[in-house]
């Protein structure tokens, strides 16, 4: 069964594949940036593209793009290099496929650093755990986490050897020093495989003995410091890694499968003029550089598929040769830079790794040997060992077995037939060379000959020579004179042309001065007239606004007179009418007084008739009078008391109404006072009115405080009713309520008349705002007076509200009255009922007394209405007079306000008829100075102000000659470029990239901010502490200065390697 897999997994590998080949692109380097060195590679991971511009900074079209397996751009870690290369190779080395993983590239360029890796600052990190671990350590390290994770038996076989100048040596050898050459051997088992003779392989049992053997090889390893890289590697190293795995078929047979990987670190291709390579060190380049030119042509015998592939050049290539179109499965890891200065090295190694692309393997599996096959191959090396100890311990001959003795026989016989051979050949080139030595005498009798001939033509030719520099000199003496003066006339004739180019500008730049001063001087003319036209049309018509301001202000007058006398004419009829108001009211309260007095007085004397009467129920009514008091009193307390106190503060709310009259006065003051500023003729009508207003208030102060002596009057007018009504009963309630009723009654219509003379204030102030109005500033004067005749409006409200309030109280006291005379009705019924017994004896002068007073009672109503009548008719006639002055004041104030508007019309008109000519003074009348854009500018006239003269011939000469002499001592101290012999293939290499030579490549997209830092740096397996660079001269390798000043030194010094050579 495992056979038959074995053969279908063989038939399948059967199909060629190509080499995968992988682009790695570096940082910068602190060299590459300390020459100014620019990036002319893109590299493009994802496209799998790598792009080089070689055209220049300037020519960015000219791009050559290569596309690969795999590109790494410089931001590319360790890891990801080793995940997308190597582990894929590493699960088919599992498999029993022999690999080869290999860096190919320039020196510098990292392959060291992708192959082995560095160890990280202070060796923080373990082996398998560095960031900056190579493939090599890392490879091992997952072989044997891997072979431990599938729990197969196995094996690990690693060898290191380097291929240094063309010699292979061990670096595992158990020997300190590596001197011993190893052989190299054609492999019978495998036709394109090799065995080398001699070669240490050790076998590892886990990673920390491998790390150990590579420590230790690494330290062998041939390396030193060039101007390109501080730990160059000077050899090939080859890293190999076997295994050996055992796997059990179905039949219980035992089979080994064994896998081959090869990681290979090339040394880099190398320009010695560049590297600073010297003695030993170019030797070593120059073997370098040999192989690798040989592994390039190896490469393109491949791709085209040329008969001969010359492996055997090379034992690198030699080695390389199953890897190469054999049964290997190979990767290639280019490594190169992205520095302009490297574009050549950077051209060449893309180019070959690209045709690496075509080369095409057939992998195939290696063949699992069986465990009697492997003894078998055991046992025949032991037999052999054997044979040649028992020879060397029976001491027979040379310590040889007989077989290996016979072979070093046929050995021995064939070498002398070939020295036979060789001295024959040996012997006929003797005589060649005999016959080529006597022709070179005789050629060198002719060229002695030739050389004497030679000689003398030289001479002639040469006093020719002297004669011919002696006349070109003066040629050229001549030419350089009059060239001088030519210089001198063409300049002179730039100045005259400047000089009048200059004169031209001038000339009109005066005659636009001029221009504008014309110009200026008619304009001022112009607006100078029109000024004075100006002024004496403003002055006429100011002189009539002032006319018009002054009539308007004696009609102001004249009204405000005919108002003063309106309003004395009707505060004198008013108060007329109060005083004859007053003696009437006074005359009916004595004649009622009077009345009452002489009534009371007949009760009283009645009352003493009584006394005797009710001296006898005395007793019984005054425990029940004592009672009734009381709660007339508590009545009187709680009821009639707070209705009085309502009535005072009534009272008190309407003297705080007039002192907001008051108040609004002095606002009334203040605008008298603001107007003033504006209308001085209208300030002693204003005063006036302010004096009327101020009476006015006083006037209705006096009816308030009559009003107020009324009310108080009525009050103790009530308390005495009250008493009375306690001692004359009913009858005598009935007339105090009647007279409580009058008494309010009277006082409504005295507010109503407050009132009334309130709104004729109000219609007085009125028409002083119509008066104010009159004004300029109407607008702002018109505003305060509205709102102080709100609150004008606003006292008046008040005061009728609380007039308001007064007439409800006096109803809640007229209520509470009547309801406290039902009450005493009721107490008296109960009275009577009590005393109905005592009450028959008094009846007869109870009815005399009741008739005594229904005759006081009729009187006193007579008297009432008389009064009444007269101040009803007073009243009327006083409110008649007022609406008719009022009346009056009415029409007059209609007839002052079209007045008024008017005159606002015709100011206005005016006004406006001043402002259209100002307006049209500044818009239309001045004349303004147009630009007309031809004035000159101020500037600065620059123009030469010193002739040049030509030098004296004499020094002219002097001059010229002393120039020849300088040139000439500089061209003598060249020194002719020697050239060397280059073979064919340096001619044919040059011929490919001449065309490459002169390219200067742009800055690519590169993230220029990675660089490589070298200094202070080691390879992975390297130790940092005690290495010394070799062949590091002393001063910088790029002198900017030198350069300078020696190009034709850089020019010889320059390789002329060819371009493999130097990749």
């Amino acid at each position: 069964m495992s056979s038959h897999n074995s053969s279908m997994v063989s038939k399948k590998e059967e199909k060629a594949r190509n080499i995968q080949v992988v682009v790695r692109c570096r940082p910068f380097n602190a060299a590459e940036r300390k020459v100014g060195s620019h990036s002319v590679l893109d590299c493009e991971a994802s496209r799998k593209e790598v792009a080089v511009r070689t055209g220049g900074v300037s020519d960015k079209s000219a791009r050559k793009t290569y596309t690969f397996d795999m590109v790494f751009g410089p931001s590319a870690k360790q890891i990801d290099v080793y995940r997308s290369v190597v582990c894929p190779i590493l699960d088919e080395v599992i498999l029993g496929y022999n690999c080869t993983v290999f860096a190919y590239g320039q020196t510098g360029t990292g392959k060291t650093f992708t192959m082995e890796g560095e160890r990280s600052p202070n060796e923080e990190y373990t082996w398998e755990e560095d960031p900056l671990a190579g493939i090599i350590p890392r490879t091992l390290h997952q072989i044997f986490e891997k072979l431990t994770s599938n729990g197969t038996e196995f094996s690990v076989k690693v060898s290191l050897m380097e291929i240094y100048n063309e010699e292979l040596f061990d670096l595992l050898s158990p020997s300190p020093d590596v001197t011993e050459r190893l052989q190299m051997f054609d492999d019978p088992r495998n036709k394109r495989g090799v065995i080398i003779k001699g070669l240490e392989e050790i076998t590892v049992h886990n990673k920390d003995e491998v790390y150990q053997i590579l420590e230790r090889g690494a330290a062998k390893r041939k390396t030193a410091s060039t101007l390109m890289n501080a730990y160059s590697s000077r050899s090939h190293s080859v890293f190999s890694v076997t295994i050996h795995m055992k796997e059990t078929t179905m039949d219980g047979e035992e089979l080994v499968k064994i896998g081959k990987l090869n990681l290979v670190d090339l040394a880099g291709s190398e320009n010695i003029g560049r590297s600073g390579a010297v003695d030993k060190r170019a030797r070593e380049a120059g073997n370098i550089n040999q192989s690798l030119l040989t592994l390039g042509r190896v490469i393109t015998a491949l791709v085209e598929r040329t008969p001969h592939v010359p492996y055997r050049e090379s034992k690198l290539t030699r080695i390389l040769q199953d890897s190469l179109g054999g049964r290997t499965k190979t990767s290639i890891i280019a490594t190169v830079s992205p520095a302009s200065i490297n574009l050549e090295e950077t051209l060449s190694t893309l180019d070959y790794a690209n045709r690496a692309k075509n080369i095409m393997n057939k992998p195939e599996v290696n063949q699992k040997l069986t465990k009697r096959a492997l003894i078998k191959e055991y046992t025949e090396e032991i037999e052999r060992l054997k044979r040649d100890l028992a020879a060397a311990r029976e001491k027979n001959g040379v310590y040889l077995s007989s077989e290996n003795y016979e072979s070093m026989n046929s050995k021995i016989v064939s070498q002398e037939e070939q020295i036979a051979e060789f001295t024959e050949k040996i012997s006929a080139m003797e005589e060649e060379v005999k016959r080529v030595s006597e022709l070179f005498t005789d050629s060198k009798r002719e060229l002695e000959q030739y050389a004497t001939d030679l000689e003398e033509k030289q001479q002639l030719l040469q006093e020719t020579h002297r004669d011919l520099q002696e006349t070109k000199q003066k040629l050229c003496e001549e030419e350089y004179i009059v060239s001088e003066l030519k210089t001198t006339e063409d300049v002179l004739y730039g100045t005259a042309d400047q000089l009048l180019s200059t004169v031209d500008v001038s000339t009109s730049d005066v005659s636009g001065l001029h221009s504008k001063l014309d110009r200026k001087k008619n304009v001022e003319e112009h607006n100078a007239k029109m000024q004075e036209t100006f002024a004496s049309q403003m002055d006429t018509f100011f002189s009539q606004m002032q006319k018009s301001v002054e009539e308007q202000n004696l009609k102001h007058q004249g009204m405000l007179d005919m108002y003063r006398n309106s309003v004395d004419d009707l505060l004198n009829t008013n108060a007329v009418i109060f005083s004859n108001t007053i003696s009437t009211v006074a005359k009916s309260f004595k004649s009622i007084k009077d009345l009452i007095g002489t009534g009371v007085s007949r009760c009283l004397e009645r009352m003493l008739e009584q006394e005797s009467l009710c001296q006898k129920t005395k007793n019984n009514l005054q425990h029940t009078m004592e009672e009734y008091r009381s709660g007339m009193e508590e009545g009187l307390l709680g009821q009639f008391l707070p209705g009085i106190r309502a009535v005072m503060e009534m009272n008190e709310s309407l003297k705080r109404t007039m002192q907001s009259h008051f108040v609004l006065a002095g606002k009334m003051e203040t605008m008298r006072e603001e107007m003033s500023s504006f209308f001085r003729d209208h300030t002693q009508a204003l005063s006036r009115v302010k004096e009327e207003a101020a009476a006015g208030i006083c006037a209705l102060q006096a009816e308030q405080d009559h009003l107020k002596r009324q009310i108080s009057n009525a009050n103790e007018e009530h308390a005495m009713g009250i008493s009375k009504v306690i001692l004359c009963l009913q009858n005598q309630l009935n007339l105090l309520s009647e007279e409580t009723q009058k008494n309010f009654n009277g006082l409504l219509n005295k507010s109503d008349a407050l009132q009334v003379s309130t709104s004729a204030l109000q219609q007085s102030m009125q028409c002083t705002d119509v008066v104010e109005s009159a004004a300029l500033q109407q607008d702002k004067f018109e505003r305060s007076a509205d709102g102080l005749i709100a609150e004008m409006r606003q006292v008046a409200a008040e005061g009728e509200h609380i007039l308001e309030e007064s007439s409800e109280h006096c109803g809640y006291l007229r209520t509470e009255v009547t309801k406290m005379g039902e009450k005493t009705v009721q107490w008296c019924e109960t009275t009577k009922a009590s005393i109905d017994a005592f009450a028959d004896g008094q009846l007869a002068f109870i009815g005399e007394d009741k008739s005594s007073a229904q005759g006081l009672q009729q009187n006193v109503e007579e008297s009432c209405a008389s009064c009444s009548q007269q101040l009803s008719g007073q009243v009327r006639e006083q409110q008649a007079g007022t609406e008719r002055a009022l009346v009056v004041l009415k029409e007059q104030t209609h007839g002052d306000q079209a007045t008024l508007l008017d005159h606002k019309t015709r100011l206005l008109i005016h006004a406006q008829e001043g402002l259209d000519k100002v307006l049209a003074f500044l818009q239309e009348d001045l004349k303004q100075d147009t630009p007309t854009g031809t004035t000159p500018q101020r500037k600065d006239y620059t123009y030469p102000r010193v002739l040049i003269k030509t030098r004296p011939r004499d020094e002219l000469l002097t001059q010229f000659r002393k120039q020849q002499q300088e040139l000439l001592a500089a061209l003598n101290t060249c020194e002719p470029v020697q050239e060397e012999p280059v073979d064919q293939d340096s001619l044919e290499d040059d011929v490919m990239t001449s065309s490459s030579d002169s390219v200067i490549s742009e800055r690519s997209c590169i993230d220029d901010s990675i660089m490589c830092i070298e200094s202070g740096r080691a390879p992975f397996f390297k130790s940092k502490k005690g290495f010394r660079k070799e062949n590091k001269p002393s001063a910088s390798f790029l002198d900017k200065s030198k350069m300078s000043e020696n190009p034709t030194e850089l020019t010889a010094a320059r390789s002329k390697l060819p371009l493999r050579a130097q990749n």
